[in-house]
């Protein structure tokens, strides 16, 4: 973590192509266990290929991480790639590819391919490059290595590739929590860090876990073993008194940073009133105490949905709401 060569080496490997069920062509890269880059090949220009063949040649001069001749030969993509494109034809993909936005989705836990896929393309449609962040129960559960991840995506936003890129954050359930662990090292970095906090335009919550440890709890039950909700909630409540100075203060300190975030950027919220990991009580009163900070904070509340699936539920609702919020904000280069 925080070695440049070992980042580049992981950027460059595990490279593929993809087709959404639109027929849109992606890039996909792992940069690490849990970190997944998606890149489209064309910018803005509406043009829509079937041939995949085409778009993993094409892709890599759109797109490039680094000088062709630096790739390692072995890769299945690139492969058949052109040898080397023009100078000129290099150095407009390189400002193509690094100026659009970045949208950092922090998915909920358990998320399924399919289903992230549809916010991926979303993004992907509205003209921005997409930084998928997977979190793991273990890094909710053991809070101390939630920092080390959120440090580690920290990291990646420094690198070359995408520093200087505005920044859109989106983050569901779970994803909510694994974000904070990102603001924890901007909030004690100083300005170390300061100015991926400047980079963020605009933040996005869709179903936050708020209130209290119970909530979590049953979140959990909810998530993991939902014919064992019950036992699971138990569990989970007595492992957070057990190693309270592990789990239950950090909790505390994390929900107390986030409500004092310094990230200052327009919010957008999502949730519901049925939502059983919720107290929509609390949220509400958190965006109002954002509000009196100053915070631009738009939100959209359903009487009935469902928890990390209110696109599935309410899917005009839902995206009328996010295309309006995405108009407000100061994108560079964004297409809606």
């Amino acid at each position: 973590m925080g070695n440049l060569a070992l980042f580049t080496s992981l950027f460059r490997s595990d490279v593929t192509t993809s087709e959404p069920a639109d027929g849109a062509s992606f890039i996909s890269r792992r940069i690490s266990n849990g970190i997944t880059y998606y890149c489209a090949p064309s910018s803005g220009t509406g043009e829509r290929t079937s041939r995949a063949a085409k778009d993993s040649q094409t892709s890599t001069a759109l797109c490039p991480t680094s000088p062709p001749s630096a790739q390692p030969s072995s890769s299945p993509l690139l492969s058949d790639a052109p040898s080397h494109p023009p100078a000129s034809s290099q150095s407009q993909s390189d400002s193509s590819c690094t100026s659009r936005p970045l949208l950092i989705f922090f998915s909920w836990l358990g998320a399924r391919p399919v289903a992230v896929g549809k916010y991926r393309d979303l993004y992907l449609d509205r003209g921005m490059d997409v930084l998928l962040v997977q979190s793991k129960v273990t890094h909710f559960l053991w809070p101390r290595w939630g920092l080390d991840y959120g440090l580690e995506v920290l990291e990646v936003l420094e690198q070359p590739q995408f520093s200087g890129r505005p920044l859109l954050v989106h983050a569901s359930s779970i994803g909510g929590f694994t974000f904070t662990q990102t603001l924890a090292h901007i909030a004690r970095g100083g300005k170390r860090h300061a100015e991926v906090a400047q980079r963020v335009t605009g933040h996005i919550y869709d179903s936050l876990v708020v209130g209290t440890r119970e909530h979590m709890a049953i979140g959990l039950g909810k998530t993991l073993f939902p014919r064992l909700e019950s036992l699971v909630k138990h569990a989970a409540m007595f492992y957070f008194w057990l190693f309270k100075t592990h789990t239950a203060d950090l909790y505390d300190d994390s929900i107390q940073l986030f409500h004092n975030s310094p990230i200052t950027a327009p919010a957008l919220f999502f949730f519901s009133e049925n939502d059983a990991l919720c107290n929509t009580a609390d949220l509400e009163t958190l965006i109002d105490h954002w509000r009196e900070r100053g915070v631009a904070v738009e939100s959209r509340k359903w009487k009935e949905s469902k928890h990390a699936a209110h696109m599935r539920c309410h899917p005009d609702d839902y995206i009328s709401t996010l295309d309006k919020f995405l108009n407000s904000l100061a994108l560079l280069s964004l297409k809606c």
